[in-house]
């Protein structure tokens, strides 16, 4: 009797259920990260997410071997881009709303993807972020965004992007190379986050959001995400990780009240389908370059 698992138990779903969750973890702990900032501001938000998401890390994992088995270069720029790509997008909520600001960021890695592409139908995906691009200022009851918003998206999109690139030349060392990453980060991030906001990081109720920041924002996803890849072809793990924009824009809704209009909905949706498009196409190309060398 065949023993393999089919597609109707609860075990073929779970790594897509744990991805999902990861998503939706990430978004919220984001949300929640922007309630401090009247209290410590952007960098102060960064520095608490990234400096305790790297403590948890290092007592976890113990990221020793990656400073002897690493190119330091491809480390350090990729250490350099996880903090940056923080910083930048923390600073963008500031102006504008969080849905919009990740709507932003994602044309990042999705450049990335169309970068090193040459086939004609990634041209239909640079049309759709275009468009969705265009339509995301559009507001009617607020008098569009603030340009100040969308730069530091535009910088954070950029750092994601070289995040990307970075993160696979570093990828075969695993989680040894993700902690020495977040450590590097948080070099950067914590003394800004400090100068920002001195000893106002320490005050007991700061330090509990903070915490809830890190664990949702970065340590609960990095071992979900850990599960999910292990077990799910890379190009649905791209696909799910394409409703970033939309579960970003419920977050801001549900944890701020940011409220968008159906036009902004509309830009959202298109960057979506942009990335889900690039996602499948790309998995489809890698599938047949495959089967022909096989």
């Amino acid at each position: 009797m065949d023993n393999a698992v089919t597609p109707h138990r609860p075990s073929h779903y779970l790594p897509v259920f744990a991805a999902m969750l990861g998503l939706v973890s990430v978004q919220i702990g984001a949300a929640v990260g922007k309630t401090l900032f009247p209290l410590v501001g952007p960098e102060g938000v960064a520095a608490l997410r990234l400096g305790i998401a790297a403590s948890v890390l290092l007592i976890v994992i113990r990221p020793r071997a990656i400073w002897r088995q690493v190119k330091l270069g491809d480390l350090l720029g990729y250490g350099l881009m996880m903090g940056l790509m923080n910083l930048l997008i923390y600073r963008a909520f500031l102006y504008i709303p969080v849905g919009i600001a990740v709507s932003i960021e994602v044309i990042g890695p999705l450049g990335a993807a169309l970068w090193a592409s040459r086939r004609r139908i990634d041209l239909l995906w640079i049309a759709l972020s275009a468009a969705g691009l265009v339509l995301l200022p559009w507001d009617a009851r607020q008098g569009g965004l603030d340009p100040r918003g969308i730069a530091f998206a535009l910088a954070a999109a950029l750092a994601w992007g070289l995040y990307v690139v970075l993160g696979t030349r570093v990828a075969v060392h695993g989680k040894q190379a993700v902690a020495g990453g977040m450590l590097i980060a948080a070099a950067l991030a914590v003394p800004l986050g400090v100068a920002q906001a001195g000893p106002l990081l320490l005050a007991p109720q700061v330090l509990l959001v903070g915490l809830s920041v890190a664990l949702l924002s970065s340590t609960v996803p990095f071992l979900l995400d850990i599960f999910a890849m292990r077990r799910l072809p890379a190009s649905l793990f791209g696909v799910l990780l394409s409703a970033s924009p939309a579960v970003a824009a419920i977050a801001g809704w549900l944890v701020l009240g940011e409220r968008l209009s159906p036009v902004q909905c509309l830009g959202i949706a298109a960057i979506a389908a942009a990335c889900v498009g690039s996602a499948l196409v790309g998995a489809g190309s890698a599938r047949r370059a495959a089967e022909d060398v096989a």
